[in-house]
């Protein structure tokens, strides 16, 4: 019989309610507990559970009174709130020494990356930031590869990425920015900057960047140049506003290979000189869980650390200040 672990989840959003879905079938999982201030989001997530068939989950209004009375009852946590909630959340849950699955982007400064890596360090707990890029077969074999030294030398890393993010938010939390903690870089681009971060296998060094908001209160379009401290330079590009659709080109210029790949992991071409190799694509994931288990019980690399979290974090609060200054280059400190 499958030993089932113990969900409680922290924000009962839309994204949860998807996930949902699946997570309740699953032979490893058991629904506790969930967290929301909204009566509606929770009554969603009870309905989609039963649905599937499981018991309903007990209900919170405050994720601190969840933590602190159902605590015993938990085996892990999966937060899917605002940006800008989960520094504190994520804090939380690894100080009741709960494992942790944390939606994307993990937080929204360097400063709450740091608390929440002590927070772990001194708890010892397992915490995954769901990129479905970071998790994706084709981006972790990519990375593998690249360190072993299959392509050479990185040079260069072009990145771009387009939705018609400002017309489909409008009005949505996310482009509130006291709850967003940025535009359309720091959530569909962030996509994006994980998977560069992750494949590039190396902090930034300096940051140079401008945005527009085009008359929102958010970022709707940033351009990036950078330096990377392995000596590798990088353009990213993210424009928020078009035509409908959402998509993403990344390519890394090795010394003897160039490999062009999506920021979700769902596509991937290779050139070794004058060779092409076919496209290769896969499914973008849509039941992470399974990879957060495989993460948890030490069969797969944890490519969402807290220490990737804080390489992803000291990029966006170097484009963030550089934007400010009109551009002015950001070094980042070690």
């Amino acid at each position: 019989m499958v030993q089932k672990l113990r969900l409680g989840v922290i924000g009962a959003g839309l994204k949860a309610a998807e996930y949902a879905a699946s997570w309740a079938r699953m032979p490893e999982i058991e629904f506790i507990a969930l967290a929301d201030t909204i009566p509606a989001s929770r009554q969603r997530l009870i309905d989609v559970c039963t649905a599937a068939g499981a018991p309903a989950p007990e209900t919170f209004e405050d994720y601190r009174q969840m933590l602190a009375t159902r605590r015993d009852a938990l085996d892990i946590i999966y937060i899917s709130t605002p940006h800008a909630f989960h520094g504190e959340q994520a804090v939380a849950v690894a100080e009741a020494g709960l494992d942790l699955f944390l939606e994307k982007p993990m937080v929204t400064t360097v400063a709450e990356a740091e608390r929440l890596i002590a927070a772990q360090k001194t708890s010892g707990v397992t915490i995954v930031t769901a990129f479905q890029g970071g998790l994706s077969p084709l981006v972790l074999d990519t990375r593998k590869r690249a360190v072993a030294g299959e392509f050479g030398d990185l040079i260069a890393i072009s990145g771009m990425i387009w939705e018609s993010w400002a017309s489909n938010y409008g009005g949505h939390w996310k482009q509130q920015p006291e709850v967003s903690g940025g535009g359309f870089m720091f959530d569909t681009g962030a996509h994006m900057m994980n998977t560069v971060c992750l494949l590039a296998n190396s902090d930034f060094e300096s940051v140079s960047a401008y945005m527009h908001n085009h008359g929102r209160k958010v970022d709707i379009a940033t351009a990036v140049s950078a330096r990377l401290k392995n000596g590798a330079l990088a353009t990213l590009t993210a424009a928020g506003e078009g035509p409908p659709g959402c998509a993403s080109y990344i390519t890394f210029f090795y010394s003897k290979a160039i490999v062009r790949i999506d920021a979700w992991g769902g596509w991937r071409e290779i050139s070794f000189g004058r060779t092409s190799e076919a496209r290769e694509e896969a499914e973008i994931l849509g039941n992470p869980m399974k990879n957060f288990l495989a993460i948890r019980a030490g069969s797969m690399e944890n490519s969402g650390s807290v220490e990737m979290g804080l390489r992803f974090a000291k990029l966006w609060d170097a484009i963030k200040e550089s934007a400010a200054a009109e551009g002015v280059p950001v070094r980042i400190a070690d």
